[in-house]
């Protein structure tokens, strides 16, 4: 098949490039005149990634004039890529006194035209809905301005630059490693030779420092395709397990930190576990901790999931509120908070210590995860998803070529669509070649609901749906329903 190994046109880096910028550099686009295929499939992937890079490293170049010490640039960075980084604080984008008042003029015509409009919002005349687009538009482009940052700051920091899930750039601004952050000087008396040293080296802290050349680095290696695999129900391979329990994990995460019930029950079972099972003896004056879980294996949607961007939002909701960085000033924060916001950030906090990851047995008695303890943690994480009705199709997971149905054999496939479909669905693929019946696959189970055994909560059971024709350029030289009913002539065809 032509499509085998191609990139659809939807994809962000096609999207980013260009059809037309890519087919200038000599890449080819396959069209499908009958289907839809979201404007066709790119031939070519190296030519594609290599023009997306070169593009995004112009940009790089750009934002390096903004003084940043470091840049990476990748066409993708996985979640929790800036874990560990400290982030500027941000003085927001300063407008001039002209543009405040633009601005402030725009806030108060659309203000206006809502109020003038609320009795008939589905009944807008064109003009007003134009004008309405106009507005938004106008506010946007104040609202997408980079942030500010003090000079010193960005001399100190970086950036990374990619493509956003649309196709569009994306830059992160101001992130500090820790090897990068400034010293914390001792104290010396006035007029020491301390002061004449640093005065001798321009050591002012209030000075910008000049402009620094940004040291730019490319990153984003893509994961090299599986071979084909032919038929059976071979276990799923461990990488596949460690991304799905990724994708778990974080859903349980979001739906733990929006259920304070849920999260104070599981702390206070952590606690009690400590308290009368067995004992710490560590020093600290309450030992009591969340450790943070990183995903080393993930899949390349992890960051766009829902469950990441509701987490995301909500960290970055509650550090806007927070005096983080002052210990006595959290400790009054905090202590002046009603009860309902001391258990929602209760429960955010909680949230980031779920730990529902599969990962590989340490079977020789060493310090690693044994048997019994990736037992017990599936064991907890089943029951932390039944307290929260966890559903991971509900929590926008959807079974694609890139996350599940390329990388399992063809039995995997065909256990999926008879899950979700039923036999007559499976009959229907169990004649094409693996790529075919993956990609026909992903399209008979969009919106079924159908989710792989590691993402179910146990106990859960799938119905399956209504079966859906096959697409007339799959069918092969199948010529009656008779031949989709019977399992010898499709056996032949697979051959």
């Amino acid at each position: 098949m032509l499509t085998e190994g191609a990139v659809r046109a939807s994809d962000r880096r096609a999207q980013f490039v260009g059809i037309a910028a890519y087919e200038e550099a000599g890449g080819v686009v396959l069209r499908d005149l009958f289907q839809h295929d979201d404007g066709g499939w790119l031939q070519d992937p190296a030519l594609l990634d290599r023009l997306a890079i070169e593009k995004l490293q112009t940009e790089a170049q750009t934002i390096a004039g903004e003084g940043w010490k470091w840049i990476e640039v990748a066409t993708d960075f996985p979640y929790g890529h800036s874990s560990g980084l400290r982030r500027l604080r941000t003085t927001g984008p300063v407008l001039s006194d002209e543009e405040q008042a633009t601005y402030d003029a725009l806030q108060q015509e659309y203000g206006a035209l809502e109020e003038q409009w609320a009795d008939s919002p589905d009944d807008l005349p064109d003009e007003v809905d134009q004008r309405f687009g106009e507005i938004e538009a106008a506010l946007d482009a104040f609202h997408n301005r980079p942030p500010s940052f003090e000079p010193t700051d960005v001399a100190r920091a970086g950036a990374f630059v990619s493509i956003d899930s649309a196709g569009n750039l994306k830059v992160e601004r101001g992130f500090v490693r820790p090897e990068d952050e400034a010293p914390i000087e001792p104290e010396t008396p006035a007029g020491g030779a301390d002061d004449e040293a640093s005065v001798a080296s321009g050591a002012d802290a209030g000075t910008p420092p000049p402009v620094q050349r940004a040291v730019i680095t490319i990153g984003g290696a893509s994961e090299p395709e599986p071979a084909e695999e032919d038929e059976g129900l071979k276990p799923l391979p461990e990488r596949l397990m460690m991304e799905l329990t990724a994708h778990r994990t974080l859903a349980l995460r979001d739906a733990l930190a929006n259920d304070p019930h849920v999260a104070l029950t599981a702390l206070l079972h952590k606690l009690v576990s400590d308290a009368f099972v067995r004992t710490s003896t560590a020093g600290g004056c309450l030992e009591v901790s969340v450790r943070h879980v990183f995903f080393q294996a993930q899949a390349a949607d992890l960051k766009d999931s829902g469950s990441a961007q509701s987490v995301d939002e909500r960290q970055k909701a509650w550090t806007a509120d927070m005096p983080v960085g002052d210990d006595q000033a959290l400790w009054d924060w905090l202590d002046t908070l009603d009860q309902a916001s001391r258990l929602a950030l209760l429960a955010h906090c909680v949230s980031y210590g779920v730990n529902a990851l599969f990962e590989k047995v340490d079977r020789y008695g060493g310090a690693g995860l044994s048997q019994h303890g990736l037992e017990r943690r599936m064991a907890q994480a089943d029951r932390l998803a039944r307290a929260v009705n966890l559903d991971m199709a509900e929590a926008g997971w959807r079974p694609t070529v890139e996350n599940y149905l390329g990388r399992v054999t063809k039995g995997r496939i065909l256990e999926a669509v008879r899950e979700a479909k039923g036999e007559q669905a499976a009959q229907l693929i169990d004649h094409l070649k693996k790529g075919d019946m993956a990609k026909e696959a992903e399209r008979l189970l969009a919106d079924s609901g159908w989710v792989p055994e590691p993402l179910r909560v146990s106990g859960a059971e799938t119905v399956p749906g209504e079966v859906e024709a096959l697409p007339e350029f799959l069918a092969g030289d199948e010529e009656s329903a008779e031949a989709e009913l019977d399992p010898e002539p499709l056996a032949v065809a697979a051959e």
